[in-house]
Parts: C-alpha cells; structure tokens; sequence
C-alpha cells in the first residue's frame, strides 16, 4: 500500500468511511476524515478511536482497504471489485 492509493481513500470528496485490512487480519475502521492522519511522504499513518485512542500503523501491514458499500481496493491494482 502506498500513502498515495491511502491519502485518495482519506481525502476522496464525498468521503466514503473505509476499514483499513492489515496482513495480521486485524481491521481498523476509518468512520471519517478526521480520525486518520500521516506526516508527508511517511510510511505510516496514526488512526484515532472514539475513545480518543490510537494506532500507529506501518502502511506496508496494509492488505487492503475495506469500503463500507462492499467495495475493495488492493494496493497497486488501483482496481475496485464487489465483495461477495
């Protein structure tokens, strides 16, 4: 995953909330802009929780992200496909 294919998920007008898949199967929810951040040209963002808790995630853990209408996008094919 890179932060370019990630930054177009986080900035995409009108936002579409997405859960970021990493490679250890857990799933990190994006409910809105604000709840995600990342320095320029860094390797990793910071996603923040309701309860006002974060994670520190490494964007090479990233499989996938997970938009809440069924779609999926996969680092470097830039594709979208419905999930069955």
């Amino acid at each position: 995953m890179t932060i370019d294919e990630l930054r177009n998920a986080h900035l995409a007008q009108p936002f579409k909330p997405f859960t970021l898949e990493l490679a250890d199967g857990q799933k990190i929810p994006v409910p809105h802009p604000e709840f995600m951040t990342s320095a320029p040209k860094s390797r990793s963002v910071a996603v923040f929780t309701p309860r006002g808790t974060h994670k520190i995630i490494n964007l090479l853990m990233v499989v996938a992200i997970d938009f809440l209408n069924g779609q999926r996008r996969r680092p470097g094919g830039g594709r979208f496909r419905s999930e069955s």
